[in-house]
C-alpha cells in the first residue's frame, strides 16, 4: 500500500487547501506566500468598487452575511468564478 504524498505535493495538485479561517495568520500567510490574506483583499476590492459609503469600515457586519462570505472563501472560488455578482 502506498503512503500518502506530503502535504506540499497535495497543495500543488489542488487536493489539499490551506485553511483560511481558524488558523494562525502568520503561518497562513507564509504558506500561501501572500502579504495580505486573499479573503481580506477580495472583500476590500469589492467594498471599494461597490460600497463606497462614509464610515463603511467602522460598521459591524450582519452575522448571517458574514457566514455567507466565509463559506464562499472556504469553498474553491474557481468553482464560482471571481466575478460573482452575489450581493450580501
Amino acid at each position: 500500500m502506498k503512503s500518502r504524498p506530503p502535504p506540499q505535493k497535495l497543495r500543488q495538485r489542488g487536493i489539499l487547501r490551506e485553511r483560511v479561517f481558524g488558523c494562525d495568520l502568520g503561518e497562513h500567510l507564509h504558506n500561501c506566500e501572500h502579504e495580505v490574506p486573499q479573503v481580506v483583499k477580495s472583500c476590500a476590492e469589492f467594498i471599494e468598487k461597490n460600497g463606497v459609503v462614509d464610515g463603511i469600515y467602522r460598521l459591524s457586519g450582519i452575522s448571517s452575511n458574514i457566514q455567507k462570505l466565509r463559506l464562499v472563501h472556504v469553498v474553491d472560488l474557481k468553482q464560482y468564478g471571481e466575478s460573482s455578482n452575489t450581493r450580501f
